[in-house]
């Protein structure tokens, strides 16, 4: 059998069944301190596809850091087929401010595929792109909601005409599946145009671990990498899987009930609940006064976001409620009106 060749990566060559830290530089701080964009290599000791985990492209959203990291300690180089790249945190800049964004206060996750010679964000992009995603077949992409939202566990992605995204999304096995487009700057949309598959997973809040997203993060992680052939799960550990992993609901579809009125937003709702339609979801009382004005489910549905703070303004989001329906001609006016992911809601990747 021929014999599996290093992977070189900013000039460190990683032996098969081997792991190593790889520091690509990417900057200098105000102060000249040197900024690097660190990445764990584990070349499997078999071949097999290349695979990238990312983290933290929002540096506020922590959730995957611990995911990665979790990951990693479960993981041994001898016994994977192929080659996974994790990147727990990719926006280091925001990690170390505990902010969503770069210093120039651009979003690094609307500035793919970037430029060598363009702006910070730019030239993180276009690092990330080159070094991880264009040497990757599939990647997996760790989100959360922002500071005061929560996102029940859930994979987005185009699953309409790409069967093999389909495919890695039920291996994954959150308990939701949106189908969500791709925007313009996306590292999504930026992978996919170099022919690379990736899979958003979002759950939790930002700042804040969450451990039942973080434990589902790290078992669809591991069922991607099965389904793959990168790992090889024991009978009895497949039949564990296959009896516990159930079957995830697709969305199309959702749209945010919003505050009546300001002041205390009282609800019993939690992410993944389900409700009717004009079901009584929660109450926003006045401080002052005895009076409550009701807050209603605007749909059927399933609860995939919500607010955490109870303090809340005239218009403000309460909760996020996804379904699924047909799109195309029948979709009403209204409805494309407003489209289903917001950014200033945190609803895109």
């Amino acid at each position: 059998m021929p014999v599996r060749q290093p992977f070189v990566m900013g000039g460190v060559a990683v032996l098969p069944g081997e792991r190593r830290l790889v520091d690509l530089p990417l900057s200098k701080l105000s102060n000249h301190a040197p900024v690097t964009l660190p990445v764990q290599v584990l070349h499997g000791a078999q071949p097999g596809p290349t695979v990238f985990v990312s983290a933290a492209i929002h540096g506020d959203e922590l959730n995957g850091v611990e995911i990665i990291r979790r990951l990693l300690r479960t993981l041994d180089p001898r016994s994977i087929n192929g080659t996974l790249l994790c990147v727990p945190v990719v926006n280091v800049f925001g990690f170390i401010s505990r902010s969503r964004y770069l210093p120039d206060r651009r979003d690094l996750n609307r500035s793919f595929p970037g430029s060598a010679n363009g702006s910070l964000a730019a030239r993180l992009a276009h690092l990330f792109l080159t070094e991880i995603v264009k040497r990757s077949q599939v990647g997996i992409d760790l989100h959360t909601a922002s500071s005061h939202r929560v996102n029940l566990p859930q994979i987005r992605c185009v699953f309409r005409k790409r069967p093999r995204v389909l495919e890695l999304a039920h291996a994954f096995g959150a308990e939701v599946m949106v189908e969500s487009p791709e925007r313009p700057g996306s590292l999504r949309e930026a992978a996919r145009a170099v022919g690379v598959d990736v899979l958003t997973y979002e759950g939790g809040e930002g700042l804040r671990f969450d451990e039942f997203a973080i434990r589902a993060g790290v078992e669809g992680i591991t069922g991607v990498m099965q389904q793959m052939e990168m790992l090889h799960a024991s009978d009895e550990a497949e039949a564990c899987a296959s009896t516990a992993r159930h079957v995830p609901v697709h969305i199309n579809t959702s749209s945010w009930l919003r505050a009546p009125e300001g002041g205390v937003f009282r609800t019993t709702k939690r992410i993944g609940d389900g409700v009717s339609l004009g079901e009584l979801v929660g109450h926003v009382a006045n401080p002052y006064e005895d009076a409550a004005v009701e807050v209603r489910s605007s749909h059927r549905g399933i609860i995939i976001g919500r607010t955490t703070l109870p303090i809340v303004n005239m218009g403000d989001a309460l909760m996020n409620i996804g379904w699924s329906e047909d799109v195309g001609e029948r979709a009403s006016p209204e409805r494309l009106a407003e489209p289903i992911w917001i950014e200033d809601e945190d609803l895109q990747d």
